[in-house]
């Protein structure tokens, strides 16, 4: 356990020099929720763009040679994957958080009401979209490189425009979810979390495995 904190800090210490640009990204979904008078819309957009972040490590790694360093520490791979992952969660969970906080106040700002209903809503979902988003790229990232694997990062933004079609096209959808959520919001949480739990399990074990048969 304390190997992959230390490589979740090293992650962190990282990306560090970019945490201003990240912080600056998450005006941007502000003002699309704004403009859509949506917090729906707007942390979706939020999400997909933190997810877009995901690449960070692995192209200043990839760009620095890291892999040798990683190759002759006494540390296992897995514990290496682990730690990245864990880095990752961190910085959705802290985005969430943010956008949850700042967008329902800069919308009541603007005479849009946000309801607990319509928080709890767009907390499960945006946690659903950015595992969504996260669990395909890591493993593409860790077997293809940041470069290469290039492809990964628009997973986030197709993700965001099929939503965005969805909900925008189909209203009721949007309003289906909300009645589900406030019908039964314990039972959609644990089922939401459930997914979450097994898509990052699975994805976990598809990038150790390639960790192990790869080089470094």
């Amino acid at each position: 356990m304390s190997n992959i904190l230390k490589f979740t800090r090293f992650d962190v210490a990282l990306v560090r020099p970019y945490f201003k640009t990240i912080c600056y990204t998450l005006l941007i979904p502000i003002a699309f929720a704004v403009i859509n008078r949506s917090l729906l819309t707007g942390v979706s957009f939020a999400m997909s763009f933190i997810a877009m972040t995901t690449g960070y490590t692995f192209s200043i790694t990839e760009k620095n040679n890291m892999e040798r360093l990683y190759g002759i520490l006494p540390v296992r791979k897995s514990e290496l994957v682990v730690g990245r992952y864990v880095f990752v969660l961190i910085m959705g969970v802290l985005s969430l958080l943010v956008s949850l906080v700042a967008q329902p106040l800069v919308l009541k700002a603007v005479g849009v009401e946000v309801g607990v209903s319509d928080i709890i809503t767009v907390a499960i979902t945006g946690i659903f979209l950015y595992a969504l988003y996260t669990v395909f790229q890591i493993p593409g990232y860790y077997k293809f490189g940041s470069i290469k694997g290039r492809v990964f990062m628009y997973i986030p933004v197709v993700g965001f425009l099929v939503i965005l079609l969805l909900f925008s096209n189909i209203p009721s959808l949007r309003d289906s979810l909300v009645s589900t959520v406030v019908s039964s919001p314990v039972l959609l949480t644990l089922l939401v979390f459930s997914a979450v739990i097994v898509m990052y399990t699975v994805s976990i074990l598809f990038s150790i495995r390639i960790m192990k048969n790869k080089e470094i």
